[in-house]
């Protein structure tokens, strides 16, 4: 018999020892359920993926008797971010010392209201990042909720709870809230729907605020046609509205943030519209200089950098803004109380929410003014038939509680993109469009404030054809073409690119530096050129891809360092950037360009 047997039966009688034994199974019970949360950063699944703070039932409105038509969402669920009012609950803004020193609401919001009179039943209020800051989801409060499609990856927030509940099957639609990317940005990293619509159409009467002049209601679903119906609802929608044909803009500048291959985004939607009546050839222009052409205002914002593309730039500077902004407005709506209450914070929100508190700006009319002028230019550029078409995302979600946070490169590239719907007030949908490395893939569809419908009606009518051309896209991708050819001719195709390089003639020469790597694949010099035309073109991406191919095949090459660096600090990824000019100064320790460029970034990123 063993000693703890032996110890049991001796002091069966004892009730401290039976006290003792209770303590210690509470603890196990506590400890498994912290570990259940993931609090620790455990990625547990649970039967709920941990998106819902509270579970109830709100019936639906009884359906009219005949002859009336059946309500428009019945027999569909849905859940809410924790900023919607709903009666005899506390709306807690994600963080618990909120929760505790407010009462519960005496009315629900006037949006699920709505839903709940056409047909919908709402099942829950959902996890959110802490007062509405932050991109990942992460919730340290009340735990994580899980990413259905990639559970070591982060949900994405700050309605994370609300896309985690669509993308896990518990909900057929869930409200959020967009500020800065709130709802875009969990919607890509999950793999559904979502829909940012005109600032200021849907009434927000009984929902906690971030920030007025950048928030609005959002919405997911995994189906467009629900996206469609519940957008039908929420934006009181006519159901005929004349056809107008559609004009596709792609930023193509914008496309080389993003690491996923053209083949699985720009050429899906392309090949996409061909055979769809009512779509003009797609144009392509790089949007970024046009911005800076036509939103003057940010001049005062730039951060000037002789590597960075001022299209980029100017990108950076409207997502400095539009965090500056936010932060304004946040410490006007809620400094009283962060102060007064002193509330416990996860170290993610802690970061944000002081950094609000503590800005100080005084010329908020040239932020607004920023804003005005950011509108304007997207109507002038789409008028009443364009769509700009760019990536929600320029990166795959990070991993699960990763001890360093997100970088700020993912954070700038991620709001540079962002910006442009949050800063201007127009709509936007984010469209999934399969997976790349087991990652979901995300396009983003933006038009003019105020036409919500024609883009809702845009996405319903497109995806079938997008799905068709995923597909397609999957089985017949071939990146790169490396085939054993003849020595000499690739040399000479090579000399014909440097020629026409020398003559500014970069379109050119890539065609040519691209026919000698076919023949001969295995010449470092030939992806090394063939980048410095790329970062000519303004591909950054591609000349990024073309210098890591060169440096595989010859780890001393001094100019693939450097082009790597230039292409990643074109990117914003500051950090790489360092790490390819130190690079090349271990190879050549007097080379002028490095030294001063590694100098500059460490500059710009202390």
């Amino acid at each position: 018999m063993s000693n703890t047997l032996k110890l049991l039966q001796t002091n069966a009688s004892n009730p401290k020892l039976w006290i003792l034994i209770g303590v210690g199974v509470a603890g196990v019970v506590i400890l498994a359920e912290t570990r259940r949360r993931g609090r620790n950063g455990k990625v547990l699944l649970r039967e709920d993926f941990g998106a819902f703070i509270h579970r109830f039932e709100l019936q639906p409105f009884p359906q009219p008797p005949p002859p009336a038509a059946r309500l428009p969402l019945a027999g569909l669920t849905f859940a809410v971010k924790d900023v919607f009012d709903v009666k005899d609950y506390v709306t807690g803004f994600g963080n618990p010392d909120w929760k505790r020193t407010h009462d519960v609401a005496e009315t629900t919001d006037g949006v699920v209201t709505l839903l709940l009179k056409n047909g919908a039943a709402c099942v829950g209020k959902t996890v959110m990042d802490e007062f509405g800051f932050g991109i990942t989801g992460e919730n340290k409060q009340y735990g994580t909720p899980t990413n259905p499609k990639l559970s070591s990856f982060v949900p994405g927030g700050s309605s994370s709870g609300s896309s985690v509940a669509v993308a896990g099957e518990l909900v057929d639609f869930a409200l959020g809230t967009d500020t800065v990317g709130c709802v875009r940005i969990p919607a890509s990293f999950c793999g559904i729907f979502a829909f940012r619509p005109s600032h200021g159409v849907v009434p927000m009467n009984r929902v906690l605020s971030n920030a007025p002049s950048l928030d609005t209601v959002g919405w997911f679903a995994r189906d467009p046609s629900i996206l469609h119906r519940v957008g039908h609802i929420l934006l009181k929608l006519n159901s005929v509205e004349p056809r107008r044909m559609r004009r596709l803009v792609f930023a193509d500048d914008l496309f080389q943030l993003s690491k996923v291959p053209l083949q699985k985004t720009v050429h899906v939607v392309e090949k996409a519209i061909e055979n769809l009546s009512g779509y003009q050839s797609p144009k392509h222009m790089n949007f970024g200089q046009y911005f800076a052409s036509n939103v003057p205002s940010l001049k005062g914002f730039l951060n000037q950098s002789p590597n960075l593309q001022k299209g980029i730039s100017i990108l950076k500077a409207l997502s400095s803004v539009m965090i500056l902004l936010q932060r304004c407005e946040f410490k006007i709506n809620h400094e009283e109380w962060i102060k007064s209450v002193k509330p416990k914070l996860g170290s993610n929100a802690s970061e944000d929410v002081l950094a609000a508190i503590k800005t100080s700006y005084d010329d908020m009319k040239t932020l607004y003014k920023v804003r005005t002028e950011t509108r304007i230019a997207l109507q002038n550029l789409l008028k009443d038939d364009g769509i700009l078409v760019i990536p929600t995302i320029a990166d795959p979600p990070p991993k699960f509680s990763t001890k360093k946070g997100i970088s700020s490169e993912f954070r700038d590239r991620i709001f540079a993109l962002s910006s442009i719907s949050s800063m201007s007030g127009c709509c936007e949908v984010a469209v999934p469009l399969g997976r790349q490395d087991d990652c979901p893939i995300s396009i983003s569809l933006i038009t003019f404030h105020g036409a919500d419908k024609f883009l809702l009606d845009t996405v319903l009518d497109l995806f079938p054809a997008l799905q068709e051309q995923v597909g397609v896209a999957s089985n017949n991708l071939l990146l790169f073409a490396d085939t054993n050819g003849d020595m000499d001719a690739s040399e000479l195709l090579k000399e014909k690119g440097n020629a026409a390089f020398k003559g500014r003639q970069w379109n050119k020469a890539v065609n040519y530096y691209t026919e000698a790597v076919k023949l001969n694949g295995t010449n470092a010099t030939y992806y090394c050129n063939r980048a410095a035309a790329y970062l000519e073109l303004g591909c950054f991406q591609q000349a990024e891809d073309d210098c890591s191919k060169a440096i595989l095949l010859d780890k001393k090459n001094v100019k693939a360092y450097l082009r790597r660096g230039t292409a990643r600090e074109s990117l914003l990824l500051y950090k790489e950037a360092i790490k390819d000019f130190k690079h090349a100064l271990v190879l050549e320790p007097q080379n002028k360009v490095a030294n001063l460029a590694e100098k500059r970034l460490r500059k710009l990123i202390s």
